[in-house]
């Protein structure tokens, strides 16, 4: 059995939280698992939860067309979630939801090696960037850890609420497209 084969089938059998308990699927991650460039999310949605993979909502038709514009998409990039298993009425996961499950996210990141990662709002952002990281001031700088450049976008499901910022998100789009240009 592949690690990436083996580290699915750990996340799969997975009770750390009360999460398992409701989900439909778990929403292990989609993507080359050769990719370079990682985006992560904070959980799965219904859609998601109905068919196991991340973004396949209007939120995620929303990811898609965002990075159809930089030339980049589901072919060329590994997605996936901070938890894996849908927040119940999709709200925020708990802190100690994020911490039964965020060691899955991190073999996934090990194996990858990606040289970027995206954080799609806040809750990604503030696990993986800093914990007290604002989104609203920071969205699109660059932040480099052990090598890896890190950014945060405004999650999609934001910008479908709220169409004002959609502007600065395709400024930090450009700047994504300029990072990747730079990296590889």
């Amino acid at each position: 059995m592949s690690l990436w084969e083996e580290l699915r089938q750990d996340c799969l059998s997975c009770q750390g939280c009360e999460l398992c308990k409701a989900r439909t699927n778990v929403v292990f991650g989609v993507g080359p698992t050769d990719a370079k460039i990682l985006f992560v999310g904070e959980g799965p949605g219904a859609q998601e939860d109905l068919q196991g993979e991340p973004f396949v909502g209007a939120a995620g038709k929303l990811l898609d067309d965002m990075l159809s514009i930089i030339d980049l998409g589901r072919d060329n990039c590994y997605i996936a979630n901070i938890v894996k298993c849908r927040p119940p009425q999709n709200r925020d996961p708990k802190p100690e939801e994020q911490d039964a499950c965020i060691d899955f996210l991190y073999r996934q990141i090990a194996l990858l090696e990606p040289k970027i990662i995206v954080c799609l709002g806040r809750i990604a952002a503030m696990r993986m960037i800093r914990e007290d990281y604002r989104i609203t001031r920071e969205h699109g700088t660059w932040v480099n850890k052990d090598g890896v450049w890190y950014t945060a976008l405004y999650h999609p499901a934001a910008l479908l609420r709220d169409a004002s910022k959609r502007p600065e998100t395709f400024s930090d789009l450009l700047s994504l497209r300029k990072k990747v240009q730079e990296v590889f």
